[in-house]
């Protein structure tokens, strides 16, 4: 019994020490980013038009990273708002879908080591959607250097070859190619160079922590999200999102004009685009 009051007592101790770091964090986001307001005027009745006017132009997209949460969902996204003739997976191997809303996807299996090879996948698209993406935890430094960086720059430069004119890249909150922190400076080097290859648009999208249920969560990690998840729901801040926001926002932005070749979408406007947009 005193081994069970010890790790209650020491469990006890973490989520408080949680609550406070989140409550604290919390409260120098929202201080920093309480100017400015994002609005969306009259979104879920313009929203219906705009996808009308860009159905009916039968474009066409492939996704990147579809196999992991960001691409799971906004795969869903897409499908069930009907935007595109048209959805390429392109991924390292062949995904499996029961669903009857799937069995129109063609799927491309490249290998990201040789994606010269696979130039022909890249062909063809109207937009491209990048979610790939891993932990420096997962694969180490170099791999994640080497998967979010190299792959997803030379995706980008083999989608725009293929013609792709509208380009979407899931990045960071907090990404600078001038930072010390690996993860954020990758994050802003690779934003960097992909808007240098000129494409027609190109949008960045930068949420903070996403919210989702992972199956291969640490009680850590699950733990972090739970309590960022309860906090974002009394308080609007910059620290986290629901994934399913973030999906909405890149397909509500996909058939919203823009006269930006570049832009980088933050938090905050992510979150207000993905507010019941497509609902």
């Amino acid at each position: 019994m005193s081994l069970l009051k010890q790790l209650a007592s020491s469990l006890g101790t973490v989520v408080g020490i949680l609550t406070l770091l989140v409550a604290l964090i919390a409260a120098i986001l929202t201080y920093f980013d309480s100017s400015d307001p994002v609005e969306y005027p009259s979104m879920a009745e313009d929203m219906k038009t705009l996808e009308e006017n860009f159905r009916v132009q039968n474009k066409s997209c492939f996704i990147l990273g579809a196999s992991g949460e960001s691409g799971k969902v906004l795969l869903q996204e897409l499908l069930e708002r009907n935007i595109f003739s048209k959805i390429t997976l392109i991924g390292r191997r062949m995904l499996t879908f029961e669903d009857e809303a799937y069995k129109n996807l063609v799927q491309e299996v490249v290998d990201f080591e040789k994606l010269d090879d696979y130039a022909a996948a890249f062909q063809g698209h109207d937009v491209g959607y990048c979610c790939l993406g891993t932990t420096r935890a997962k694969a180490g430094a170099e791999g994640f250097v080497r998967v979010d960086h190299d792959y997803v720059l030379k995706s980008a430069e083999l989608a725009k070859a293929g013609s792709c004119s509208h380009f979407h890249l899931e990045s960071s909150r907090g990404a600078d190619k001038n930072n010390n922190f690996l993860y954020l400076k990758v994050k802003g080097q690779v934003e960097a160079e992909i808007e240098a290859l000129g494409f027609d648009r190109l949008s960045v999208y930068r949420p903070g922590v996403l919210l989702v249920d992972r199956v291969e969560s640490r009680p850590l990690e699950w733990l972090s999200r739970k309590f960022l998840s309860a906090w974002s729901s009394v308080f609007s801040t910059s620290m986290a999102i629901p994934i399913q926001a973030v999906a909405r926002a890149i397909v509500s932005n996909t058939v919203r004009p823009s006269e930006q070749k570049s832009e980088i979408l933050e938090h905050k406007h992510i979150a207000a685009l993905g507010k019941g947009a497509g609902k």
